[in-house]
């Protein structure tokens, strides 16, 4: 009996956590366009237009290294990432650790909040 309700209980907070978490993930596209400013220096949203980094036009879902408009490192093209949302927040909050070598040389978005909202931004950008 003590087993049933403990487990009851484990999983009554494991779905209240995973509600929590995907509801947290969603973000705010219109935060996440006022965090962008921190990337709008090296990337651009419009389709074609690179900077110091590539355009973000579309990136959500596509394969790392791809967009034929812009010249990435070796180990950009290789990384085998898809911009997902998973990717991205793990990727956003320390660029240089998850792709060693790559030429972003951005520090990160240490706000999780903060990284959801771009995520959210960057689905917009179709």
């Amino acid at each position: 009996m003590i087993k049933k309700v403990m487990l009851s209980t484990l999983t009554a907070v494991a779905v209240i956590g995973l509600a929590s978490a995907s509801a947290f993930a969603a973000g705010d596209a219109d935060a996440g366009k006022k965090v962008f400013a921190k990337c709008a220096a090296c990337h651009s949203v419009e389709a074609g237009k690179n900077k110091v980094g590539p355009s973000l036009f579309g990136v959500f879902g596509r394969k790392a290294g791809t967009d034929a408009t812009y010249k990435y490192s070796d180990v950009m093209k290789n990384s085998g990432l898809t911009w997902d949302e998973a990717t991205l927040m793990t990727y956003l909050e320390k660029p240089q650790e998850m792709v060693k070598g790559s030429k972003m040389t951005f520090a990160g978005l240490k706000d999780p909040a903060d990284r959801a909202n771009v995520i959210a931004y960057l689905q917009t950008l179709k």
